[in-house]
């Protein structure tokens, strides 16, 4: 059933480390080996073996309308025939931009990059610029990126300077990173009586990277008063929700505004694309204008400025897909709840525009370390496993979110529901 998937693997290890580009792909989290992925068509993918899964990952997020959409296809076929990289600037850059500035009143410019990574570490510095501060909080379990600054952990208490969390990340790079509690308010309180230096607070809104947890709304509210009392800048991590959690992403679903929004991901419709947005007065300290420095030669390249130009406005046109795309999540969810119950397992779940996320746990999780006491991870292991085994493909961690696609019909949902009731009566 797996077969070439599991040699595909092996020779994958002889030459890639771990066997995969990016940790998480390995399934060392749920166990097994991970499906080879040989194409996706709407809301399917199949893999080298001729399995086919109805797809909950939907490559992270950014494929809102599945996999291979016509519109975009033929956007990135004709585009890329014009060339794939200038290094120069193109017009089509000037549009997508234009069509994300129109979509907020405070957000007057975006400086396109490549990654969610180059946009919080960009974003970051640019705040560092603009405050004349050194020190960022940022919160246990909202991954933004890979930068040293950024790879953290928690000290001898909560609210402390980090320390590193990974090999190669020197103290020095961390010593500026203050880690706090999410949803912690005196948690947070405490980081800037800890440091006059704060240029920032950077965090997921909706944290998508420990399950689906959203901030409580009087939590951003108490991080914005913060960031305006202390001469800081908040900036709200959007790589993932932005235009996913709603057509204008979390803040379109919040009460609080960021400073500075970051963008990935649904902006590029699949092509690796990243940004950051800010008033004017902030963006105006962003090289050539001011002194604070950021390049890329593959930085707004036409072809995934043509994909997510696309997209953008496939979404504008129709926004009522967001309605929709709740509603598959909310069936869903409901569904797998509904047959945990039956099945006397505990399940937690919430939805977020397309985002949806599910626990096995007795109670809602509010924070990271909620999540990793709360939550039974050998439980989720084994109904992933299972899952796979069934045709559907789940995040293959617990710390993750999934998404819904237009693709993904009712019919494919109560599949799912009708397996994972089979699957949680040997859970």
């Amino acid at each position: 059933m797996f077969d070439k998937s599991i040699s595909a693997y092996d020779e994958a290890c002889k030459v890639i480390p771990g066997g995969v580009d990016s940790p998480v792909r390995a399934f060392k989290s749920v166990g097994g080996t991970p499906p080879f992925i040989q194409r996706g068509e709407g809301a399917y993918l199949f893999d080298v073996d001729g399995n086919k899964y109805v797809d909950f990952v939907q490559s992270w997020g950014p494929l809102i309308f599945g996999h291979c959409d016509k519109d975009i296809e033929e956007a990135v076929i004709q585009t890329a025939k014009n060339g794939l990289s200038f290094g120069a600037p193109t017009e089509l850059e000037t549009q997508l931009a234009t069509e994300i500035v129109e979509m907020y009143d405070y957000i007057d410019k975006v400086r396109f990059v490549s990654s969610g990574t180059e946009a919080t570490m960009s974003a970051i510095r640019l705040a560092r610029g603009v405050t004349g501060k050194n020190d960022i909080i940022k919160f246990e379990g909202c991954y933004h990126g890979h930068s040293d600054s950024l790879l953290v952990q928690a000290g001898s208490g909560m609210a402390t300077f980090g320390a590193p969390s990974s090999p190669g990340v020197p103290a020095d790079l961390t010593k500026h990173t203050l880690l706090s509690e999410y949803n912690n308010i005196e948690n947070l309180k405490k980081c800037f009586e800890n440091s006059s230096d704060i240029a920032c607070i950077i965090i997921e809104p909706i944290a998508g990277n420990m399950g689906l947890v959203p901030a409580s709304d009087e939590f951003l509210k108490v991080c914005r008063e913060l960031c305006d009392e202390h001469g800081a800048l908040l900036i709200f991590d959007e790589v993932m929700t932005g235009f996913r959690a709603s057509l204008k992403g979390a803040s379109g679903i919040l009460k609080t505004q960021g400073d500075i929004i970051t963008f990935g991901k649904v902006i590029g419709a699949g092509m690796p694309v990243g940004a950051f947005a800010a008033s004017k007065e902030i963006m105006g300290h962003l090289s050539p204008e001011g002194t604070v420095y950021q390049a890329g030669t593959l930085s707004g390249n036409p072809v995934a400025m043509a994909a997510g130009l696309t997209s953008l406005r496939k979404l504008k046109s129709n926004p009522e897909i967001y309605e929709t795309l709740n509603a598959k999540a909310v069936k869903l969810v409901s569904g797998l709840k509904e047959v945990a119950i039956k099945n006397n397992i505990g399940l937690q779940v919430d939805t977020r525009g397309s985002m949806f996320g599910f626990f096995f746990a007795d109670k809602v999780p509010t924070n990271f370390k909620e999540v990793s006491e709360f939550c039974d991870f050998q439980r989720f292991g084994k109904f992933h496993h299972e899952m796979i085994k069934k045709g559907f493909y789940f995040a293959c961690s617990q710390y993750e979110a999934g998404f819904m696609c237009t693709e993904i019909s009712d019919e494919d949902i109560e599949a799912c529901i009708s397996a994972a009731d089979e699957i949680m009566k040997n859970l």
